[in-house]
């Protein structure tokens, strides 16, 4: 596993110095980064990040969960070499006008499975 790094969100420890990650928390910290970036948002890297967002005013179905699966699965094999996902389950939540995104990964050269959930937003049902 990569070193150690600045934390993400950016934080302070108890002396008020930045606080830093290592090991799998800055690595999950990584994916979180890669899912929430949109492309063309880094400006020396225009390309980075996730599609996921394209999908914020989609309707609420069965095809935008397979779709936002897709993009997930494409952005984390593109710029996060250091895992092997190995499960993406999307549900929809009509009630919440959101997808849940359950993912599961293995850091590679550690057996350990790893979890991530997040939710995302999706327009409002009429």
């Amino acid at each position: 596993m990569d070193g150690k790094g600045v934390a993400f969100p950016i934080a302070f420890d108890a002396t008020g110095a930045l606080a830093e990650s290592s090991g799998t928390e800055r690595i999950r910290q990584a994916v979180v980064i890669v899912l929430g970036t949109r492309p063309g948002e880094r400006i020396m890297r225009p390309e980075f990040g996730c599609e996921l967002h394209s999908l914020a005013f989609a309707p609420n179905t069965p095809a935008t969960a397979n779709l936002a699966r897709h993009y997930v699965s494409s952005a984390l094999a593109r710029w996060e070499p250091r895992i092997e996902v190995t499960e993406i389950a999307v549900a929809n939540d009509p009630r919440a006008a959101a997808l849940t995104i359950d993912l599961t990964y293995r850091i590679r050269g550690n057996d350990g499975r790893q979890t991530l959930t997040l939710r995302f937003p999706l327009e409002q049902p009429s």
